[in-house]
This record gives C-alpha cells, sequence and structure tokens, in this order.
C-alpha cells in the first residue's frame, strides 16, 4: 500500500518537496515491483532507499532546526528506512523523534505503527493507529489498523470479535473515499478472513468478500495489485468457480512470481484431472457393475427423495438424494474433501465437503445429502474440457452415512487463514 505523505506542516521548502516526492516514489515502486526472488526486490529498494536518503540530506542544517522542520526531517528519514521488509531500529527512532517534535504529524504515526508492527510489537503497533484516528478521520490509518486486527485475531481468545472490529474499520475507511481501490480490497480481505475463521462455510461472507474485490478492480491503480487477484481467486475457489479461480491465480502469478498461485493453480488442474479420470475412466465401469442396490433410509416427512437428474441449480430445499461412494478422491489442499458417488440409476456425480472429518465418509457408504446444494460444472481450461455433476456439503447435519447422522465429533472447523498479503 502506498502512504501519501500528504502536505508537511512548516515545510514548505522546495528541498523538502523533493524528498518528499523521493518518499513517494520509492513507496510507490515498492507497491508495484515483484521481481522473481525477494532477494532482488530488497536489493532494489535499498538502492532506491539509499538515492531518497541522498536527496533528504542535501536539506542544510539550518533548514532543519525548528521543530517542524526537524519533525519532518526525522520523518521522512524514518519513512525512507522503513520501506524495506524488514524491521529497522534506526526507522523507529527517527519516526520516534518527529511525532515528539509534532504530535499532528498523522502520516509519521501511520509509519511509525507500520515499522513497530515489523518489529512483533504488535499492541503498541495499534496504539499508534488509534492515536492517529484521534487527529481525525483517515482512510489509510483506518486500513492498516484494520489490517492489523486481522492479525491480532489469529492468536485472540475472541477472534470473531477483532475481525468484526476491522471490517467496522474498513467500512468507514470506505466512507471516506468510495472509489478508493484499496479500502474496498481491505474490507474484501475481511470479509475472507471472517469466512475462514468461522468455519469456511458461510458463502454470504464469500459473496461480500467477492463484491469487494469487484469494487476495487474498478480503481485502476488496484489493477497491477497481484494480492487483489489471489484474494479474489482464493474466494472463487471456494465457490466453486473453477475457470475464475484459475484465471485469478494465474494472473497474479505473472504479476507477483514469488506468491504461491501457480501452485494453487497446479493443485486444482491435479483435482479436476483426477475427478475427471474417476468419473469416465474405465474404473468407474468396473466399480458400477459390483455395486449393489441401495437400501431405504427413514427420512422425514419434510423431505422428498430424488436422483441427481432432478435436482435444480443451487438450493434445493425439501429434497433428498441418495448415492454410493464410489471413490474418494485426494487432493493436496485441505479442503474440500471431494468424493465421486452413484445414484440409483448409476449417475455418478462429484460431492464437495467442507466441515466434515475425512473419516466421517469412506468408499463403500451409502450417502444420503439432504438439501443439496447442486451444480453442474462446465467449463474448459487450457484445451481440456471438464464438465461433471456436483454437490457441495457443509455441515454434518446435511449427511447421513449409511442411514445415521453424523455426530458432532466428524464435525471439524475448518482452521484454513487465507494468505492475505495485505
Amino acid at each position: 500500500m502506498s502512504i501519501s505523505t500528504g502536505e508537511v506542516a512548516g515545510a514548505g521548502d522546495e528541498l523538502y518537496v523533493k524528498a518528499t516526492a523521493a518518499a513517494d516514489e520509492l513507496y510507490n515502486f515498492r507497491d508495484n515491483y515483484f521481481p522473481l526472488t525477494p532477494e532482488e526486490r530488497i536489493s532494489k529498494l535499498q538502492n532506491l532507499s539509499d538515492l531518497a536518503l541522498q536527496i533528504l540530506d542535501k536539506i542544510p542544517i539550518e533548514k532543519r532546526k525548528l521543530p517542524l522542520q526537524r519533525a519532518t526531517y526525522e520523518y521522512l528519514r524514518g519513512k525512507i528506512l522503513d520501506a524495506v521488509p524488514v524491521y529497522k531500529k534506526e526507522a523507529e527512532d527517527h519516526l520516534s523523534k518527529a511525532v515528539k517534535l509534532n504530535p499532528s504529524l498523522v502520516d509519521a504515526w501511520l509509519c511509525l505503527g507500520n515499522c513497530i508492527w515489523k518489529k512483533g510489537d504488535l499492541n503498541a503497533a495499534k496504539n499508534c493507529f488509534t492515536f492517529a484516528l484521534g487527529k481525525g478521520p483517515n482512510k489509510n490509518i483506518l486500513c492498516q489498523l484494520s489490517m492489523l486486527e486481522r492479525k491480532l485475531a489469529q492468536d485472540a481468545e475472541n477472534p470473531e470479535e477483532i475481525v468484526d472490529e476491522s471490517i467496522k474499520h474498513a467500512r468507514e475507511a470506505i466512507t471516506l473515499d468510495v472509489k478508493d481501490g484499496y479500502s474496498w480490497y481491505n474490507l474484501g480481505n475481511g470479509f475472507l478472513t471472517s469466512f475462514f475463521l468461522t468455519g469456511a462455510w458461510d458463502h454470504s461472507k464469500l459473496l461480500q468478500s467477492l463484491k469487494a474485490y469487484q469494487n476495487a478492480e474498478r480503481d485502476e491503480k488496484m489493477k497491477s495489485n497481484p494480492d487483489l487477484y489471489y484474494n479474489c481467486a482464493t474466494v472463487n475457489k471456494y465457490l466453486e468457480n473453477y475457470e475464475r479461480a484459475l484465471t485469478g491465480f494465474e494472473a497474479a502469478a505473472l504479476m507477483d512470481p514469488g506468491l504461491n498461485a501457480m501452485e494453487d493453480a497446479r493443485m486444482m488442474v491435479l483435482l479436476l484431472d483426477k475427478l475427471d479420470y474417476l468419473l469416465r475412466g474405465p474404473i468407474k465401469a468396473k466399480r458400477l457393475s459390483s455395486l449393489s442396490s441401495l437400501a431405504t433410509v427413514d427420512l422425514s416427512h419434510s423431505y422428498k427423495r430424488a436422483t441427481m437428474d432432478l435436482l435444480s441449480e443451487g438450493l434445493n430445499k425439501g429434497i433428498a438424494i441418495t448415492g454410493k461412494v464410489l471413490f474418494f478422491a485426494k487432493n493436496e489442499s485441505l479442503a474440500p474433501l471431494c468424493y465421486v458417488l452413484s445414484d440409483a440409476y448409476h449417475t455418478c456425480y462429484v460431492i464437495t465437503v467442507y466441515g466434515i472429518r475425512n473419516d466421517a465418509i469412506k468408499e463403500g457408504d451409502q450417502v444420503t445429502l439432504l438439501e443439496p446444494f447442486y451444480r453442474f460444472v462446465d467449463f474448459s481450461w487450457k484445451g481440456k474440457h471438464y464438465q461433471f455433476k456436483s454437490v457441495r456439503v457443509d455441515f454434518v447435519e446435511q449427511v447421513l452415512v449409511n442411514g445415521k447422522c453424523l455426530t458432532p465429533h466428524h464435525a471439524v472447523r475448518t482452521s484454513i487463514y487465507a494468505q492475505l498479503k495485505a
């Protein structure tokens, strides 16, 4: 995220203007340069930082004597030193001097909070952001505070409350500038974090996240942000929008080779290829030929029995379908668990299972799905066509295995955090 330096009180000298511009250029480079290796990035940043410091050091001593001038000088020096990813005590020292000399220098508080965050003192960093907000609303401060709160939530006893605070601050940032793409991106990250934190089942949070990312994409300056594409692809992955997810992961990888995006795309294609093979291959015919008839399952009168061919796209309320598990498709990702089933008419389909332990459903089991969420997957990727029927399962309450309900111990809280880079 590029931090706008803004007007610096008492520093209306051309040399300070040049130094401010050099600092802004440094941060713009930091936020938009993604080479093949982290080492190359740090080296380039260090070179640019050295050049910016040379410009700053051209300011004569007599132009640094007044308290506001000195505060501005210390602030710019600390900000330039802090542009690299690692913590630098020298940067913290200069920024601390700046806020002592001029407590109203909001950007200095922002930079100091970011610097201390790198050191690992998250509560002290939060104090910096909170103090800065006391000077008045600021979208950059609100976004950083929102990010920090998501980090604090990971080790907190009340993580959901803290993430809710993160989302609240993200929303406040948007009210200050509804067209700012970074603020929308930050809100999308908040909803995505909340999705994972609460068990990776609430589709509404995924959809809210996706909408926020789409708003972020409208801002021209966000179109070069690889993390936006990566996180948006992650949302599409969990919504099982496979083609959009693959497109997003590839776009992110092209922008920033340091991301794990190509590996995510590779694992998704590997799973799709495995499902395609199990659904089409000769081994399926052998399994089907040895399949015993499906046993009748006692159901509540509120459910109507159906087969796959009778399902509608989306949620099928009041419907139950039953099938036999032919295969478990091993997946390198933690979620979902994927199975290939056959109904009584030998129609084969995939079920993707979230929030349930991997020992709850086994090959050969008879599985009844209540109110199935159905979709017909049909797309092509790199010359290969994927087409299959799919049902999504999010809760143990949606499943009967061999006619019996799953117990609460079969439920699992999906402890996955998105690879949020901001």
